[in-house]
């Protein structure tokens, strides 16, 4: 068995992963979250996944396997990342607010000689929400550091979500039912 380093400064992500991997070691290095223009949104993800995986190949050893991740909301062929500010934050909201859109996270899993690439997507329909629920949820909540301005496991998403298609914990960042079964084939 490898040894797992997952390459994220996520905490969510890092909670999530001791779920199925009890053991595990966090690296992380700062890559640019850039991608080509021309790439389809779906693709993002897993594009981006594969950039952060790039970065730690010179310094791995061989017994190691890193996994990396990267998550964005899409709605009608726009990517919603990390809001910058708080009027940021308020303006995604209030375009997903009433609205349906998908959650997709790409992951990579790389060792020396091997590298595992996989996207997961959650359909997620919000119920339209007041202008006064959103700035409290931004002003409390400061969701900043998420994708899409939101977190499903926080307060918007217990009053806010209507319905949801697809695995809950991808839209948390890091689509643990995908990821086990992926790792399960790489220990056989």
């Amino acid at each position: 068995m490898p040894q797992i380093i997952l390459a994220s400064k996520s905490p969510r992500r890092q909670e999530l992963l001791k779920h199925i991997v009890p053991e595990f070691e966090i690296r992380t290095k700062e890559t640019e979250e850039v991608y080509p223009n021309n790439i389809a949104a779906k693709d993002v993800p897993v594009y981006l996944a594969q950039l952060k995986a790039k970065a730690f190949i010179a310094s791995m050893k061989d017994n190691e396997l890193i996994i990396t991740s990267d998550t964005v909301v899409a709605m009608k062929g726009v990517l919603y990342g990390k809001p910058k500010d708080r009027e940021e934050a308020i303006d995604i909201l209030e375009q997903i607010s009433g609205n349906s859109h998908e959650v997709i996270t790409g992951v990579c899993l790389r060792s020396k000689n091997t590298e595992v690439l996989f996207s997961e997507l959650t359909k997620i329909k919000f119920r339209d929400l007041s202008k006064t629920e959103i700035e409290y949820y931004v002003d409390n909540y400061q969701p900043y550091d998420k994708a899409g301005a939101y977190a499903i496991q926080e307060w918007i998403g217990m009053v806010g979500i209507e319905k949801i298609e697809g695995d809950y914990f991808n839209v948390m960042g890091l689509p643990l039912f995908r990821l086990n079964q992926e790792l399960k084939k790489l220990r056989t």
